[in-house]
């Protein structure tokens, strides 16, 4: 792996600007606490000490802020990496697990487990199991189409997302007023409120293996996103290969939606802000957005909770942040000729 100059400033000042943000977001909330007594509380618990810090000051920052802090990271993480290949794979700047439908399948998929139970185990099951759904729709739709296979698969995503909405939409519509029409809302909106060391284990069992998937095909990644023909010239199998990043995406978005919920724009915006850091070689490409999109989402989950006395929910602000940058982010990949993916 090659490294210039600006690499290594961005993976310094990148990975320096994360660890920052993750300290303020563990100092702020409705209990705030000074930079330094998280430090304390940290290296106690990293070392058993016995600290002079008070028990409540040690709970919220142990049980409450520690597991939200570190799922973000992981989810922000994981979207990124997810946005990147697919753009990658596609060769095309808007390609996003929302737009092929992969999120709005494992909403709905989510959306029903809530229904049905509110298992947060039953919840990523069946919010995976209609993500790949979604993805074997948009499969079957693509066959029908005449265009070239990038192009009839997104518009296939837009179609089957658009399906799965529907069905969002009829789920919220039977569910009860009081007890599960509230729960589904604001699980829809996304949130980390209910973020917990059990929700964190889920996300590390699920996103991470993902992720690291998904970073062992970066070559392959590379050679794909030249086009169809060229790959199989180098003697890559296209399908094959399309559908292990697909795969592994679905489980990223899986794990991401049974544990916040919908998250917009993250896995739309976060690729284009790392394409602008370190270029398009997706072997720095995919390390990048992991770690522009775990310190955007902690920042604007940090918002979420702080700004405001009733917290603002997820996609709320992701849309609101994500839309100038990504408008910003194409226009600069534009004239510096990165704007494939």
């Amino acid at each position: 792996m090659q490294f210039g100059t600006r690499s290594i400033v961005f993976w310094w000042s990148a990975s320096f600007v994360l660890i920052i943000t993750m300290l303020v977001a563990l100092s702020i909330g409705r209990y705030p606490m000074a930079i330094s007594d998280v430090l304390r509380l940290l290296w106690d618990r990293a070392t058993s000490g016995d600290g002079a810090s008070d028990e409540v000051s040690r709970r919220v920052v142990e049980l409450v802020r520690t597991p939200r802090v570190l799922l973000s990271s992981i989810v922000g993480a994981g979207l990124g990496v997810a946005g990147a290949a697919l753009q990658g794979v596609f060769r095309n700047p808007l390609v996003a697990p929302d737009i092929l439908g992969i999120a709005p399948g494992a909403a709905f998929g989510g959306a029903v487990a809530i229904l049905l139970s509110g298992d947060p185990t039953l919840t990523i099951l069946s919010a995976f199991v209609f993500g790949i759904v979604a993805i074997l729709a948009v499969s079957v739709i693509g066959r029908f189409g005449g265009l070239g296979s990038t192009l009839t698969l997104v518009l296939a995503g837009v179609i089957t997302g658009a399906f799965f909405s529907a069905l969002v939409s009829l789920t919220t519509f039977i569910a009860d007023v009081e007890s599960e029409l509230p729960a589904i809302l604001y699980w829809l909106l996304g949130s980390f409120a209910g973020a917990d060391f059990g929700k964190l284990g889920l996300a590390l069992a699920t996103v991470l293996p993902a992720v690291g998937l998904i970073y062992a095909l970066r070559f392959r990644i590379n050679v794909l996103a030249l086009g169809d023909t060229e790959a199989r010239g180098l003697g890559l199998a296209v399908a094959p290969l399309r559908w292990t990043v697909l795969v592994g995406v679905t489980v990223i978005v899986a794990g991401s939606v049974a544990v916040a919920g919908i998250v917009g724009w993250i896995g739309l915006v976060v690729p284009h802000l790392a394409r602008l850091c370190v270029g398009p070689d997706h072997r720095l490409l995919l390390p990048a957005s992991a770690l522009v999109g775990a310190f955007l989402l902690v920042l604007i989950d940090t918002i979420c909770r702080s700004a405001t006395a009733s917290e603002i929910p997820l996609s709320v602000l992701t849309a609101i942040v994500g839309a100038p940058i990504f408008v910003m982010a194409l226009r600069r990949a534009g004239r510096l000729g990165w704007g494939h993916g």
